[in-house]
């Protein structure tokens, strides 16, 4: 049965005030299941985002033979099975609207002699599986069925896993993390050589269970990854940190909208997550880094942040990684700037939930902001205010939708979405926690 939509409009109220928590980040949330699974033990995790994404991905573990326990808000266990213990699934593993999920465990089963079918909603359906299937069938895995390369897909695991070296050919976190817990499985040395660096986790991660695994430097961006394979991972306490992706929706907010003044606390500082940091410093915006400290190997600090003037900027492509699920609430921000902000590389938005380029492009020109997309780059003409009063079409996208609303906080006119029910797959309590600052949303 298909949820009916559920449609939001934002309206410009006044200042935002208050202190709040972003929910846990799902990129952490969905690496601690899927290594407690695999590790021999019990794992105990904490503050776990318990968004529709993270819960799928709970859900599969469960159905791959692995325990996996709420004990409170956050509070989760998870009794693993070991590296390449997975059981066969009764049914068909659902990601819902999770490209992570999917795209992660589909490397942890290709480590296991099993065979699973992989599935989603129509979102997740349409989202590119075959750059992810290629190397994992050089390790030894192979695809029965898919829909030409995408979801529903049934996946054999290798029986005798290989160890490869492999360059992704574009720069993306779960193309590499699928490649190495697919070769956690594999014997001798599996070398994965990017040559811009992304989000590094899973290698993080990976390490905190007790893997081997060496980073090494290459070049100005570039980063060699080599795993040792066949380790026995070791149950470790996980403690997950307040997601940037999602405190970036808020901290836009409190940017934009006169006379705010809010504090997120403990947000994760790492700093292949901080372009969008990095890139709103460079605009003019004043964001305070307070009580930085360390959590579960990751650096964390509460942000204060206060409303003020921007300018338009030039993002380099190389920038992209550290802040792709960024440039939606990035472009808004850009809105309200003074002058021109050109974001450049922007191809990997094109498949994410949906084409998130052409979608935030329609947002901003349906709302009375100026943007056009030249090649794989985002231009917007920022004059400082938005004219507001669009509906916009979310397109299943979560990202769309939460960007929408906070340009309807500061806009001249409300902002309406179609659908805001999928904001829940990475954000739940996104609305409560913005009424909770002043915002108005109805």
């Amino acid at each position: 049965m298909v949820a009916a939509p559920a449609p939001l409009t934002a309206r410009r109220l006044g200042p935002l005030r208050g202190r709040i928590r972003v929910p846990g980040d799902k990129s952490i949330s969905h690496r601690a299941l899927i290594l407690g699974a695999l590790a021999v033990g019990e794992t105990r995790i904490a503050g776990l985002l318990e968004g529709e994404d993270v819960l799928n991905t709970a859900g599969a573990v469960r159905a791959l033979g692995a325990q996996a326990e709420r004990h409170g808000a956050g509070e989760w266990s998870i009794r693993g099975v070991g590296v390449g213990g997975f059981a066969e699934p009764a049914g068909n593993l659902d990601f819902g609207n999770s490209g992570t999920g999917c795209r992660l465990m589909l490397g942890a089963v290709a480590g296991c002699p099993i065979t699973a079918t992989f599935d989603g909603d129509a979102s997740l359906r349409k989202r590119p599986m075959r750059r992810v299937l290629d190397p994992l069938e050089r390790i030894g895995a192979h695809t029965l069925a898919s829909n030409d390369g995408r979801l529903p897909l049934t996946l054999a695991g290798a029986r005798d896993p290989i160890p490869i070296v492999f360059e992704p050919q574009v720069a993306s976190a779960q193309l590499k993390s699928a490649v190495l817990l697919a070769a956690l499985a594999a014997p001798g040395e599996t070398v994965v050589i990017e040559a811009e660096a992304t989000r590094d986790h899973t290698e993080k991660m990976l390490s905190h269970f007790g893997a081997k695994l060496r980073v090494e430097t290459i070049g100005a961006h570039g980063r060699r990854i080599t795993l040792a394979g066949q380790p026995e991972l070791t149950p470790r306490p996980i403690q997950v940190p307040a997601d940037p992706s999602s405190a970036a929706f808020p901290l836009v907010a409190a940017l934009i909208v006169p006379g705010s003044d809010v504090i997120l606390e403990g947000v994760m500082l790492n700093p292949l997550r901080t372009g969008i940091l990095t890139t709103l410093a460079e605009m003019g915006a004043t964001i305070e880094r307070l009580a930085s400290r360390d959590e579960g190997g990751e650096e964390v600090a509460d942000l204060r942040v206060r409303a003020g003037a921007l300018r338009g900027v030039e993002v380099p492509a190389a920038r992209a990684p550290s802040m792709i699920d960024e440039y939606p609430v990035l472009a808004v921000a850009a809105a309200f700037a003074e002058g021109t902000t050109v974001m450049r590389g922007l191809k990997e938005l094109r498949v994410k939930e949906s084409d998130r380029l052409a979608g935030t492009a329609e947002l901003l020109r349906g709302n009375g902001v100026a943007a056009e997309i030249n090649g794989d780059d985002l231009i917007v003409q920022g004059r400082g205010t938005a004219a507001g009063g669009g509906l916009v079409a979310t397109h299943m996208d979560h990202r769309i939708a939460m960007a929408a609303l906070v340009m309807g906080m500061a806009s001249e006119k409300p902002v309406a979405v179609d659908d805001a029910a999928f904001i829940a797959t990475s954000f739940p309590g996104f609305t409560g926690l913005m009424r909770s600052l002043g915002g108005d949303l109805s």
